[in-house]
């Protein structure tokens, strides 16, 4: 049990010490495995295996670009109402003074001065933090411009990368190899081209509900909101807090940002009842208890990226300890629970055995 234990910590510690290096490697390697279906049906239409590999890095690419050039946009748009919010929050500072003026004797108020004070000084107080900031925003920077380079390289060795794995095991394994690199396959293409699905829906639902409510930047707050949904849990939680703040800051009364909590409320509920379970399915599906662990884990090691990778990755483990003998308890852990318990045993491993094949078909 020590001798596991301190291999755990030494993990997280090379980990966490080879964000720089791993983070790069994991996500561009996720994106070469969705694009790759792309790849190989060019390669089959007689197209040379560079210049396949080379058009589908330009369509990944183009589309990044092309989130970033929207949310650019947006947040321009965003920044010259930033007076009007100030001016905002003055009008609301002065009103809560009257109040406590009026209801409270010889209270303190609440003077914008102060506030901003306050800020700058935990700004100083926190120097060494922003310089850290500054130096991951530099190595963020190395990621987005060596990641390109290791999509290209994992798109063009992929045959050669499978084939390594597959020797890297004795033959009477080599099935069960094979069908382990199929299903992880299928399960990180299954992952994101379902969470873009979903994403896509919640985009199209949180503008609906955003514009009839009449706030600015709906489409900001939106997309926005439907990204974040990649993390379980506290992702919808932000995406729904930052529109209500808005609402509250910015309109008259107080049912606008009561609306905007019902609306994303009703629409968060669908997304998890009805959107994921259809449309990312079981595959990838995990209980809320790993989740969460995930999550937290994530953050503690890799941060923002940890929370949104590791989601992803204990899906992956979960397919592997599927397919090795002595494994499967753990496999049964990070899984959907599920009231299997009434099945009989030689039901299960039909139940399995059908489990398997719809996943080498996917």
């Amino acid at each position: 049990m020590v001798v596991i234990l301190a291999g755990v910590v030494l993990i997280v510690i090379i980990m966490r010490s080879a964000k720089i290096v791993l983070v790069p490697l994991l996500i561009s390697g996720l994106l070469a495995i969705l694009i790759s279906p792309f790849t190989s049906w060019q390669e089959k239409k007689g197209v040379p295996s560079i210049l396949a590999v080379s058009t589908s890095l330009i369509a990944i690419l183009a589309f990044i670009a092309g989130c970033i050039y929207f949310f650019y946009n947006q947040l321009l748009g965003f920044s010259r109402d930033l007076g009007a919010l100030e001016s905002r929050v003055n009008e609301i500072i002065v009103s809560v003074n009257d109040f406590i003026a009026d209801n409270f004797e010889g209270a303190v108020p609440i003077s914008m001065d102060n506030i901003k004070d306050t800020v700058f000084q935990q700004l100083y107080d926190n120097m060494d933090a922003l310089t850290q900031g500054i130096i991951a925003t530099a190595g963020t920077v190395t990621m987005i411009f060596i990641m390109p380079v290791y999509i290209f390289l994992f798109l063009y060795f992929r045959k050669f990368l499978a084939e390594f794995i597959k020797r890297a095991f004795a033959d009477q394994y080599r099935e069960k190899v094979t069908r382990v690199i199929n299903s992880v396959q299928g399960v990180v293409q299954n992952y994101i081209k379902g969470m873009f699905v979903v994403i896509c829906i919640l985009a199209v639902l949180n503008s609906i509900a955003l514009y009839s409510l009449g706030i600015k930047h709906a489409m900001l707050f939106a997309v926005f909101a439907a990204f974040l949904n990649v993390i379980p849990f506290l992702g919808p939680f932000i995406g729904a807090t930052l529109p209500i703040v808005f609402a509250l800051l910015t309109k008259d009364s107080i049912w606008y940002p009561i609306g905007v909590f019902l609306a994303f409320y009703v629409i968060q509920l669908m997304e998890s009842n009805i959107f994921t379970p259809k449309i990312v399915g079981g595959r990838v599906s995990m209980n809320p208890l790993m989740t969460i662990i995930a999550l937290f884990i994530g953050n503690f090691i890799w941060g923002l990226a940890g929370m949104i990778l590791f989601i992803p990755g204990m899906a992956v483990l979960k397919v592997i300890f599927d397919e090795i003998e002595g494994m499967e308890p753990y496999g049964f852990l990070l899984g959907k629970v599920r009231d299997d318990t009434a099945i009989p045993p030689e039901k299960r491993e039909h139940k399995l055995l059908d489990e398997i094949k719809r996943r080498m078909k996917f």
